[in-house]
């Protein structure tokens, strides 16, 4: 009889960390779809992939209950917009997580709050696709840009002589003020 693997989508921490156990995996990007809505939707493909690995750990403290602690690291390579040209940019984002996982949303928002490390509230079933997804979107860069944009920014062509020629937004005020002085 042959174990079966266990299900990302259902994982059940404890059991992973009480057997020690590791998952790989990937999952096509389009799957994700808040991650999907950041990229650049010309250049996004079908095959854009997010690789990632699991590790289940338990750590026996000198008193009381084992702790849980789930290990993740999961990395994609992907296009972004680029926020001062607009146009797509290679973008690597890397994310690598530990877990402690404790029985109850109370007992994990206390020790969240005094611990700095990330604490969860242990389910019997966890959807290892949306921590995965939710860990690539904590790790993208705040203002994706190249360091060289591949093609001339729209505020360099329209030149400084363009710029000078606009009129100036306090000038009706200034006429305005002006008239006010006179009476």
């Amino acid at each position: 009889m042959h174990k079966s693997l266990p299900d990302p989508r259902r994982l059940d921490v404890a059991a992973l960390a009480e057997s020690a156990g590791e998952l790989s995996g990937q999952w096509p990007l389009s799957a994700m779809s808040r991650l999907a809505e950041m990229l650049h939707r010309e250049s996004a493909s079908a095959d854009e992939q997010a690789q990632w690995n699991v590790r289940g750990e338990k750590r026996g403290p000198g008193s009381g209950p084992a702790q849980i602690w789930l290990h993740l690291q999961a990395d994609t390579n992907c296009f972004l917009v680029c926020q001062r040209c607009l146009e797509p940019v290679a973008t690597a984002i890397d994310a690598k997580r530990s877990f402690m996982f404790v029985v109850g949303e109370a007992a994990a928002a206390e020790l969240d709050a005094q611990s700095e490390d990330d604490v969860l509230a242990l389910t019997r079933e966890l959807d290892l696709r949306e921590l995965v997804e939710d860990e690539l979107l904590l790790s993208l860069p705040l203002v994706p840009k190249h360091e060289q944009c591949p093609s001339p920014l729209l505020a360099a062509e329209t030149g400084p002589e363009l710029v000078a020629d606009a009129p100036h937004p306090f000038a009706a005020l200034a006429a305005l003020k002006g008239r006010a002085g006179d009476a």
